[in-house]
């Protein structure tokens, strides 16, 4: 009885250290990831040329404008690294990685449009609208 009690205690101990460990790993990771990509974005002068993509295509840019009047107070998240930590979740790392590099190497219109329905795939309908508000938010800044 004795030992059984020991082993419940146990499981009880290491779940909870594996769970604290998955939580703020993935925080960790996600605060990482935004800081990496945030700052290549900026000094590469990427988001300058996203911006005039943008605003060449159409169907992009009214994606991107669902997301200036959305009340964000019933969205699930509002941060980038909210987000981050969302589409790590959902997604996963190595997936988000190879994204990343697939779009480093640059995208055409389909590739992006394509992008774009592989992850609205994986995630809720108000994911995807708190993803169009910061979207919208970093692009307008």
């Amino acid at each position: 009885m004795k030992f059984l009690k020991f082993l419940i205690a146990l499981a009880i101990v290491v779940g909870g250290l594996g769970y604290g460990l998955y939580y703020f790993g993935t925080n960790i990771a996600s605060e990482k990831i935004m800081g990496v990509v945030s700052s290549e974005l900026e000094n590469s002068g990427q988001i300058d040329t996203l911006k005039k993509e943008l605003n060449q295509n159409p169907e992009l840019n009214k994606l991107v404008e669902e997301g200036a009047n959305i009340d964000e107070s019933q969205l699930p998240f509002t941060t980038k690294e909210q987000a981050t930590r969302v589409l790590i979740k959902k997604i996963g790392l190595s997936e988000l990685q190879n994204l990343q590099s697939q779009a480093q190497n640059g995208l055409s219109e389909n590739q992006l449009l394509e992008l774009i329905n592989k992850m609205t795939e994986k995630l809720t309908d108000e994911e995807v609208l708190a993803l169009k508000v910061i979207a919208y938010k970093e692009l307008n800044k």
